[in-house]
């Protein structure tokens, strides 16, 4: 049986945790060889690397070889798979990236609107160099990118490598909200089989088949997201397991649903449809950088020092249980995918080319692919109505714009981008928001602008 090498690149992430326990946990599936974690911030990933130590040692013997690096050079060569989750500048510049639109009075969040175009000009230069030490190294590897903003991701690679087919870039949103829905109909996410169209983080989902049945389940679903049952009283979902952020956005989709009952949309769509609501409802001093930092990451790195002292997992309070994780079991059943050939449905990030006739065929839509061996292979849609052919277009008008804006040092091109966004139209606006955001980048993307 073949077994293969993996590297994760943003190897300090808090969500680390959860996928070495993933990959560790499908080990019969995945079979690995070598795991190593990438960083270039050492003293972050020694505690994340030490805290695999131990993971590894009681959970997956049967590994060969576990390591942690900030060399290039070891991290890449004859790697078969590289997963992707890097966060330029961190949590500290998303808090930036969050607060600086609210104090305009413009959406703040992580991946939408002028806080998402921050992050992803900060992250598009290092994830083209992080592929091309890849390539350098593994020229046949398997890139699996969730680095967000995924879509501004996409668009940019689309264009540097577009000829590399085994990069793969993906979101693991769609799948948390497919999760949702099997917990309102008390089965599994893997019972389904979505059809779903978009941008990322900028989608909707058109049908909902049960993989047995063939029974289109979306009827159902909207029935009890509309009832008028809170959400997660439906799925059995307790509340105080997941910070107030993610309460407040799950249970909104019932409003986004009463106004556009054509389709079930993606959460996020709520920043766009409804920036008033969202920048009304918004604490412009504690945002959800503030509960990340003060949360998800803190308490994991918490845990990970505290195991570190310990020496084990295994009879502690701190023993991995099966199946932790929404986001690493989607990368763990994608990597599956292409190894086993199964053509299983995922959806991917993936140039239009026809699969939705009635848009731009460069576009990098979010739709159902089958993926195997040989990579994605997108499922053909029928053209889409109006409305939604129009907020795609765009979308997409203010993806390529911040992009070309990037690539080609223009500072036009970026405020036409912004003054496009939906969450924020007002040119003063945008020029105010821009200048702001190219102060506090000014390490980074902000230094070409000055």
């Amino acid at each position: 049986m073949k077994k293969y090498n993996v590297v994760i690149v943003g190897g300090g992430s808090h969500r680390n945790p959860d996928l070495m326990a993933m990959l560790a946990d499908n080990k019969d599936r995945f079979p690995i060889r070598r795991i190593c974690l990438y960083d270039t911030e050492s003293e972050r990933q020694e505690i994340m690397g030490k805290y695999g130590e131990i993971l590894m040692r009681e959970y997956y013997p049967e590994l060969e070889e576990f390591a942690y690096t900030t060399d290039p050079d070891v991290a890449f060569k004859d790697v078969d798979f590289a997963l992707m989750q890097i966060r330029a500048g961190r949590l500290p510049m998303r808090e930036k990236d969050e607060k600086i639109p609210l104090s305009h009075g413009c959406v703040g969040q992580e991946t939408c609107g002028a806080g998402g175009f921050a992050y992803g000009l900060r992250s598009v230069p290092d994830i083209i160099e992080l592929v091309k030490m890849i390539r350098k190294h593994s020229p046949e590897a398997w890139i699996l990118n969730y680095s967000n903003p995924a879509a501004i991701v996409a668009e940019a690679t689309k264009r540097v490598f577009p000829d590399d087919h085994r990069i793969l870039n993906i979101c693991d949103m769609p799948i948390a909200i497919m999760d949702q829905y099997a917990n309102i109909l008390k089965c599994s996410r893997k019972d389904f089989e979505p059809r779903y169209f978009g941008l990322n983080h900028f989608g909707w989902f058109t049908h909902i088949y049960d993989k047995k049945t063939g029974e289109d389940l979306e009827p159902k679903i909207k029935e009890l997201i509309l009832s008028g049952e809170d959400l997660f009283k439906l799925s059995g979902v307790d509340e105080h397991t997941m910070e107030p952020s993610w309460i407040e956005t799950y249970k909104f989709m019932a409003n986004i649903l009463r106004d556009y009952p054509e389709y079930l949309p993606n959460t996020y769509l709520k920043y766009y449809l409804y920036p008033k609501h969202v920048v009304e409802t918004s604490d412009p001093n504690y945002t959800r950088a503030n509960e990340v930092m003060d949360g998800k990451e803190k308490r994991c790195y918490e845990m990970m020092e505290e195991v570190i002292k310990l020496g084990k997992l295994k009879g502690t309070e701190y023993e991995i249980k099966p199946g932790r994780g929404v986001h690493a079991s989607y990368i763990v059943d994608l990597a599956c995918a292409i190894i086993n050939n199964t053509n299983e449905i995922f959806l991917i990030i993936t140039k239009n080319k026809g699969v939705i006739p009635n848009v731009d065929e460069n576009m990098m839509v979010e739709v159902a692919c089958r993926v195997g061996s040989n990579g994605v292979e997108p499922l053909a849609l029928d053209p889409i109505p109006t409305f939604y052919k129009g907020m795609m277009e765009n979308q997409y008008a203010y993806e390529k714009l911040t992009v070309d804006g990037l690539f080609e040092r223009d500072k036009t091109k970026l405020l036409q981008a912004l003054a496009l966004n939906r969450t924020v139209t007002d040119t003063d606006t945008a020029k105010a928001i821009l200048d702001d955001l190219i102060e506090a980048n000014k390490d980074y993307w902000g230094k070409y602008f000055k």
